[in-house]
């Protein structure tokens, strides 16, 4: 996310950082770049002049002119600015009401409702420890109900059926009494997708949400929908009193203009990113972060939450132990690293957090495909080629390649590939981990040491 804009932006300031002084007139053409950074990026016209009237009116104040580095004093103003436009700090779920809590879901047809209930549900549940029951009034779109049904059981919440004779404002009412009963403190309501501009179907989910009076009532909206995204956000502001907003598939956004924009249309807080198709890939969206993400200085505290939440501390630990008592890594330990490197959502997900490493090119980073590729490889090893990879010979490397639908050159690449991580690995466990991180940092400049 963001790719664009980030590149954008960079080449805009990059006039500015280096210099000893600063004018009106450099201020002014970087800011020219930044505006057309901001538009490309499809920011909305009316945020965007305003974004960039507000760092210029900073920039060419005693606040930057008087600085010993004024360049670094304007990218600093521009974070700043960044960050109010998306909201400041980041707005928690209001979920001290009487229970049931309500969260009602409302937006287009396709923004991705009916997954980031379940996203959201399985959020509750495993961090908040809510007692969550679904529900779905959706009773417009083919196998809805079951869809999100489906999903309940895979995220594990309970999840309830109203009957759809009874029109989606009553059975929203019909669940919020089912979650009284079933002493659950949570209801997550999901609603049919419905275009803004038709009034009988606005006006049915004003109906819905009068029915259960929801604390939290989300706008959810595709993030790669530009300036639609931004109009649709308004005219929902408008029907119904939102509470935040939810971007989905913010993964496939390389522009990012509705993030900036949809806050400062809406006047509500954007809650949280869909960052992937997986049932965990919903994050808490703080402004703070993403500026520092736009800007290229990396994302550090959002990658060790992701770490501490996704990643095996006993495994990692296994692993530190026998290195350090000289055991050889084998292609088992290799397969747990690429593992949980797919559970971090993929190595330029990784990437993307960390400062000035950015996106990597497609011929150094292959994505998930590869991880997945070498994963599979592996798997169709016996135990002993996993323990022994120098047995792995002619009539095995083709076994192999049969076995994970890959060719004999791919078995050969990941074993070169692992030679050169257990090289590595033996240089840890003998306390060369600072050699090591040099030698990254000769690879990925951006890696800090």
């Amino acid at each position: 996310m963001f790719e664009q804009l980030q590149e954008r932006l960079k080449t805009g300031l990059q006039q500015l950082t280096g210099r000893g002084r600063l004018t009106e007139d450099n201020i002014r053409d970087a800011l020219r770049d930044v505006r057309r950074a901001l538009l490309e990026a499809d920011v909305a016209l009316p945020v965007a002049k305003a974004f960039v009237e507000e760092v210029r009116a900073r920039a060419v104040g005693r606040e930057v002119l008087a600085s010993l580095n004024p360049g670094q004093v304007v990218i600093k103003i521009v974070h700043e600015e960044l960050v109010r436009v998306m909201g400041g700090d980041h707005s928690e779920l209001n979920l001290a009401a009487r229970p049931p809590v309500v969260i009602l879901l409302a937006g287009l047809q396709g923004a991705g409702k009916t997954t980031t209930a379940a996203k959201l549900a399985r959020r509750l549940k495993a961090q908040g420890g809510r007692r969550v029951l679904m529900t779905s009034v959706d009773v417009y779109r083919p196998a809805a109900m079951d869809q999100l049904r489906k999903l309940a059981a895979d995220v594990e919440v309970d999840y309830y059926a109203a009957d759809p004779a009874r029109g989606p404002a009553a059975m929203a009412a019909a669940a919020r009494e089912e979650a009284g009963r079933r002493l659950a403190d949570t209801l997550v309501v999901d609603t049919a997708g419905r275009l803004h501009v038709d009034e009988a179907m606005m006006e049915e989910i004003q109906a819905v949400h009068a029915a259960v009076a929801p604390v939290e009532t989300l706008f959810v909206v595709d993030a790669t929908a530009g300036q639609d995204a931004v109009n649709s956000a308004r005219a929902f502001g408008q029907a119904l009193p939102l509470t935040g907003v939810v971007l989905t598939k913010a993964d496939g956004d390389a522009r990012g203009g509705a993030a900036l924009s949809v806050r400062q249309v809406t006047g509500v807080p954007i809650k949280f990113l869909g960052t992937g198709e997986g049932p965990d890939a919903l994050e808490v969206f703080h402004p703070d972060r993403l500026a520092s993400r736009i800007l290229g200085m990396g994302d550090v505290l959002s990658l060790v939450e992701e770490a501490e939440r996704r990643l095996d501390r006993d495994r990692a630990q296994a692993l530190a132990h026998k290195l350090k008592k000289g055991k050889g890594f084998d292609l088992e330990d290799l397969r747990d690293q690429l593992q949980q490197v797919s559970r971090m959502g993929g190595l330029q997900a990784i990437l993307d957090k960390l400062p000035g490493a950015g996106p990597m090119p497609p011929a150094d980073l292959q994505g998930d495909r590869q991880v997945k590729r070498m994963v599979a490889i592996i798997n169709s090893m016996t135990p002993e080629e996993r323990r022994r990879p120098e047995i792995i010979r002619g009539s095995r490397k083709r076994r192999i390649a049969r076995g994970s639908g890959t060719e004999v050159q791919d078995v050969n690449r990941l074993l070169k590939q692992f030679g050169q991580m257990q090289k590595m690995m033996k240089r840890m466990g003998k306390g060369g981990m600072a050699k090591m991180m040099r030698d990254m940092q000769g690879r990925f400049p951006g890696l800090p040491l």
